[in-house]
């Protein structure tokens, strides 16, 4: 290596010691917690476990309409207070990231992120060019540190490490929780249908055909069960609405089951509804003793949560959780709004319809809270308290994207488009009320929208554990 050098620095301090700053950034699923969720990154394969000297990841790397291949490898790790990784393959002459931990004399610890790096034809770029590259690596590392510091208060809650076993674990929901638990020190075990891969905590399952490897289920302290098909892809044919029921219904009934026969049994049986149970509700702030809606949507949440019932009566502490729409630019309903949000489009329908959202961070946060909560049963709204009518939600979006966002897109143009899906889910709208969730000790990091979209599209500084 030859040539000049530069070097990008970014400190926090946090609310814990440098060796739980290290032990959550070397446990599984750091690296995949830690990307930010507008990052365009994708992660192929890994060798080696955490920091080890020698462990390798292979990325790919989005850069606006390009992406390129990222290869880099640990080649130092001083437990408790330091390890650097290297680019083996990638666009830079060279690139060095080495985290630094180390205790505050006045309390907490400190992360320092240091990347050493020199860029191809290093001597022809601008100083204009290594501005751009700063300005991305601040904005990259304050999301970073953001999630980090909002992690580690999230896991200093929990009384213990936990074992979990999952269910729709490659779903949106699913692909952030196993990375935020195993951060915290918890251990997951995730049900697939296909053969399981050695030493990766699968057990096989086909709910189809009533079939679980029981034999391999280890003893758990909660069962999170988030499996169904996606109620949001095309038109709900007559096949559309078996799928969508079959895939709750006789999932949750054989997970339930599984789990009343446990021994010992799990400490808490966590399954995923959805706020449709309520129907439209118009602008009636819903609680859980609302009655169900009379929509098809509806008559599936009531049967998803009975579906769950054989767990309850085996004295198991059950809880049914009412989700709203999960906010992520990497799936789900903020996905699909970006598109018309960037074409300058707003809300669809009438837009006085509510919108009860929920960031994916709180998300699988409210997850970790349920499944501790011990005074926590029964039906539980999973949603920001801060739910919207469709057009100032869309035009938030577009005020950050820069846009207009007050374009309607008319009713009858989305029915013709969708039928029925479009009716009960873009067209219909619930106003849910989260008092439960929140009088039961749960703290939201983003419970006003346009904190959750800024994190979530990268658009201002966001607030990480106490930055230096």
């Amino acid at each position: 290596m030859s040539g000049p050098q530069s070097t990008f620095i970014h400190k926090s301090r946090f609310d814990t010691s440098a060796w739980e700053l290290y032990r959550y950034h070397s446990r599984p699923g750091a690296l995949e917690r830690l990307i930010p969720p507008w990052e365009k990154t994708v992660i192929l394969s890994r060798e080696g476990n955490g920091v080890e000297i020698g462990s390798t990841s292979h990325l790919k790397v989005g850069i606006g309409p390009f992406s390129l291949n990222w290869q880099a490898r640990h080649i130092h790790d001083k437990p408790g207070r330091s390890f650097e990784d290297i680019q083996v393959k990638g666009p830079f002459r060279f690139w060095s990231h080495c985290h630094l931990f180390s205790d505050h004399p006045d309390g907490g610890g400190l992360l320092e992120d240091r990347i050493t790096y020199r860029l191809p034809f290093h001597h022809l770029v601008p100083t204009r060019g290594h501005k751009i590259l700063h300005d991305h690596l601040r904005r990259l590392f304050t999301s970073r540190h953001a999630t980090l510091g909002e992690d580690l208060r999230a896991h200093k809650r929990c009384r213990k490490p936990m074992r979990f076993l999952i269910s729709g674990g490659s779903g949106l929901i699913g692909t952030a929780l196993k990375p935020f638990l195993t951060t915290g020190g918890h251990q997951v075990w995730t049900l697939v249908r296909r053969p399981p891969r050695p030493g990766h905590h699968e057990i096989f399952w086909d709910p189809v055909n009533a079939t679980i490897d029981r034999d391999n289920i280890p003893s758990v302290d909660c069962i999170i069960n988030l499996g169904g098909d996606n109620i949001s892809t095309g038109r709900w044919s007559s096949h559309k609405k078996s799928r969508i029921i079959d895939s709750r219904i006789i999932s949750t009934r054989l997970l339930a089951k599984t789990a009343a026969a446990m021994s010992p049994p799990p400490e808490s049986f966590i399954s995923a509804s959805a706020i449709g149970y309520y129907g439209d509700t118009g602008d009636e702030p819903v609680r859980e003793n609302h009655r169900p809606g009379s929509q098809f949507i509806s008559d599936v949440c009531r049967q998803w949560e009975q579906a769950a019932l054989p767990a309850e009566k085996a004295t198991i502490r059950t809880l049914l959780l009412r989700i709203g729409v999960v906010l992520s630019p990497r799936g789900g309903a903020l996905q699909k709004f970006l598109p018309a949000a960037k074409a300058g489009l707003g809300p669809m329908g009438p837009g006085s319809q509510y919108l009860s959202w929920i960031s994916i961070d709180d998300m699988v946060a409210a997850l970790l809270h349920c499944s501790t909560a011990t005074g926590l049963y029964g039906p539980v709204n999973i949603a920001a308290p801060e739910p919207l009518p469709q057009k100032q939600f869309m035009l938030q979006l577009a005020t950050l994207l820069n846009r207009s966002g007050r374009i309607h897109i008319p009713a009858p143009l989305i029915r013709l488009l969708y039928g029925q899906m479009a009716e009960e889910t873009v067209l219909s709208g619930c106003r849910t009320d989260c008092s439960k969730l929140i009088d039961s000790g749960f703290s939201f990091r983003h419970p006003r929208l346009e904190q959750a979209l800024c994190h979530l599209l990268g658009r201002t500084r966001q607030r990480p554990g106490n930055l230096l």
